[in-house]
């Protein structure tokens, strides 16, 4: 079995060498995380290219928050979208949702028009979705969808374990929407590690966890170190049905 993917926040290339000298094997590039991640600079993502060979996703998303914004707001989010693209990124993350607390499926197929089939994440709006499995069902066949990064919860991990390992359970028994990896992260520490990698979740995504010092610091190398160390050693087994009970 291939080891578990860790993603890592950056916000710029010294970031992104830390974070692969510490074991990461992919990158989500943004930008001010005081508005939880928005779409960085073509600039940016040139830089982080240019200084590590990690897989980097993008963030694309305008403002804080889960919607798409006005007509306008979304017409130059794609135009930014398309310049990143001509820029060589070719993996992305996005995530809308509609008054109701739908997916903003107008917004999704902009934008995926844009980066032209590329393979994308669709990130924690649905952890603010009034019905995640109906969001999942609705996304099912939107090309290029390989991951939710969810906490399972809006509260973060803590309050979204058991719903994140019965969508484990869900996605390996084969349900439809279940198809794309479940990306824990959002509040994520290591003691949720063990419980998480035992229900078969393979995929990990840590932003402020690797930075010792806060948002304000930067990636520290040897705390990712010890994220892809505890991931390495972690159980692993195909039966959750206790863990679903939580025996």
């Amino acid at each position: 079995m291939s080891r578990p993917i860790l993603e890592v926040i950056a916000l710029g290339a010294d970031d992104a060498v830390a974070a692969q000298a510490g074991g990461a094997d992919r990158l989500e590039l943004v930008t001010d995380m005081a508005a939880d991640g928005l779409t960085p600079a073509r600039e940016t993502f040139a830089a982080v290219r240019e200084a590590v060979d990690l897989p980097v996703r993008v963030m694309l998303r305008a403002s804080d928050g889960f919607a798409a914004g006005d007509p306008a707001t979304l017409d130059a989010l794609c135009e930014r979208a398309g310049a990143l693209r001509a820029e060589g990124a070719d993996e992305f993350v996005l995530g809308f949702l509609d008054d109701a607390g739908g997916p903003d499926l107008p917004a999704v197929h902009a934008l995926l028009g844009v980066v032209d089939g590329s393979r994308w994440t669709f990130h924690r709006a649905i952890d603010r979705a009034a019905d995640r499995e109906a969001l999942r069902k609705a996304l099912a066949e939107q090309p290029g969808l390989d991951t939710y990064l969810t906490a399972g919860a809006g509260g973060g991990v803590d309050a979204g374990l058991d719903v994140l390992i019965d969508e484990a359970a869900r996605a390996a028994a084969g349900e439809p929407g279940y198809a794309p990896c479940i990306m824990a992260g959002g509040g994520l520490r290591l003691d949720h590690v063990p419980r998480l990698r035992t229900a078969g979740v393979d995929a990990f995504h840590i932003g402020g966890a690797a930075r010792p010092g806060g948002w304000d610091a930067p990636v520290d190398a040897g705390t990712v170190a010890r994220w892809r160390t505890a991931l390495d050693a972690s159980p692993v087994t195909s039966d959750v049905r206790n863990l679903t009970t939580g025996a």
